[in-house]
């Protein structure tokens, strides 16, 4: 069994009060690994070792350029260890080895792309515009914000450390960083990773634990900025906790996204990137198409392809590198998506395929459930609710408008997807869905030189690209004078 410990100030620690819960492999039930919990003084410690970091010489000395050969060391030592990362995304969090090969890759991607980005960015710009030769010139200075407080979701672990973790190293931030409780296990493994390369010690601290620990990260005085992922119901909360100290929030929360396939899509294409759509990881993928809308034309024959695709999905052992569905995270989360397809039974719904428990063998030990579809209207429970499992709904529509109409009928707003041959026309639709990023014959593929994140109660601010960048730095105005005369300066006079 593995130990995980609380990574702080560079260092591997228990707790202090000795406090530990377990993580379990969401394939067997079984324990993985002991986790320390922090208490309210770890924590305390881990927020001072930031701070002291942000201010440390030593970490003040780092600029742009050796920032970015840290990052790419990251990268580079990721890929060294990459059968680590692999077993342990797979036996933490469920993933099944296709995922966890692809997680590394992403998440070694990503620091090689904030490598980059460190190297590139203009952090002093000067404005032309705003500017006059005998008057003035004017910069614009980007500055790091400071410690922040980032708390990343269960569903991919790795990932989402990484995110959270390099626009920290890029912009000269500090960072706690607090992971799910269910699957603490990779960002620690990164944090060998970080001593590995050289990080100062400090600059990101690694815990792990619940919603006290959440509420005793976030309202630290010391904290300036808190970045979280993770369901819009906790983002609430976050929001009200720190709106008494006007904390800089990044919020990137829940999805109920809308997959828009029309009469003219390429069947064979579309079908395929639907079931890939909200099947991916078990539907436990906050930009999953969980609301597919078929357009009447083509409803009936795409019905009878994407039930008989929906068959064939290879379900199995996670460690088997020709499966690609495997379990729930755990027993809650089985019951709540248990919950939601009981639901839609009673409300009604027409049950398509699947809607049970798999049994039988290893999965007896899991927590797998069938691939589900239902058919149903905005009515429906599910049309509205974020599910977080592999239970899709499907609404048919007529036109054009009443397929937009039906997209924007939610209080979500992450994802969404348009399958067409006509681009032009996808485009027309993809720009009038109120959503952060739209596929257009394509699902869940992200590209880290540009924005995610989400509209309406989807979330606040952006993830990558420049715009990720930007919400770890504030932005100063550097006024210089080009006018040194006292007799040059009029303005002067108004006191006199």
């Amino acid at each position: 069994m593995k130990e995980i410990k609380l990574y702080i100030n560079g260092d591997f620690k228990s707790s202090s009060d000795g406090k530990t819960i377990d993580s379990l492999n969401p394939a067997t039930g079984e324990v993985y690994a002991k986790c320390a919990v922090p208490s309210s003084a770890d924590i305390e410690l881990a927020v001072d070792s930031a701070h002291s970091a942000f201010y440390s010489p030593e970490w003040r000395s780092f600029d742009s350029n050796k920032r970015a050969d840290l990052l790419m060391a990251i990268s580079e030592k990721l890929k060294e260890r990459k059968k680590d990362f692999i077993e342990t995304e797979i036996a933490d969090s469920g993933a099944v080895a296709k995922k966890a090969i692809a997680d590394l890759h992403n998440t070694a991607s990503f620091f090689k792309v904030m490598s980059k980005v460190a190297k590139t960015f203009n952090f002093e710009e000067k404005d032309e515009n705003a500017s006059r030769d005998g008057f003035s010139h004017n910069y614009r200075t980007y500055e790091p914000i400071g410690v922040c407080a980032q708390i990343i979701p269960w569903n991919f672990p790795l990932v989402m450390a990484a995110w959270k973790i390099g626009p920290i190293l890029a912009t000269g931030c500090t960072t706690v960083l607090k992971t799910a409780k269910e699957t603490p296990a990779s960002a620690i493994l990164l944090a060998e990773v970080l001593n590995e390369v050289g990080l100062p010690k400090g600059v990101v601290n690694i815990i792990t634990g619940g919603r006290d620990v959440v509420k005793n990260l976030v309202t630290n005085p010391k904290i300036s900025k808190v970045a979280f992922t993770g369901s819009t119901e906790v983002g609430r909360e976050i929001l009200k906790l720190c709106s008494p100290t006007i904390k800089n929030v990044t919020l990137e929360l829940g999805g109920k996204s809308a997959n828009i396939i029309l009469n003219d899509a390429d069947l064979d294409i579309a079908v395929d990137g639907a079931l890939y759509a909200f099947l991916y990881h078990q539907g436990q993928a906050c930009t999953s198409g969980t609301r597919l809308l078929v357009q009447d034309g083509i409803y009936d024959e795409f019905i009878k392809r994407f039930l008989n695709r929906m068959s064939q999905v290879k379900i199995g052992k996670t460690d088997d590198m020709t499966v690609g569905y495997g379990p729930l995270i755990n027993e809650n989360q089985f019951k709540n998506v248990m919950n939601f397809i009981e639901a839609s039974k009673k409300e009604g719904a027409k049950l398509l395929i699947g809607g049970n428990r798999i049994t039988g063998g290893d999965f007896d030990k899991g927590y797998y459930v069938a691939p589900t579809a239902f058919e149903i209207t905005p009515k429906n429970t599910i049309f509205q609710e974020e599910i977080f499992g592999p239970v899709v709904g499907i609404t048919r529509f007529r036109d054009l408008q009443e397929g937009i109409d039906l997209a924007n009928n939610s209080i979500f707003g992450l994802a969404g997807g348009v399958w067409s041959k006509d681009v032009e026309k996808a485009k027309e639709v993809a720009r009038k869905i109120e959503t952060g990023t739209v596929w257009i014959n394509e699902y869940h593929l992200l590209n880290p030189g540009m924005p995610f994140g989400g509209y309406k109660q989807s979330g606040i601010g952006r993830e990558m690209g420049r715009e990720g960048i930007l919400g770890y730095l504030e932005v100063k105005h550097l006024w210089v004078s080009d006018c040194n005369l006292r007799e040059k300066k009029p303005w002067f006079d108004h006191l006199f």
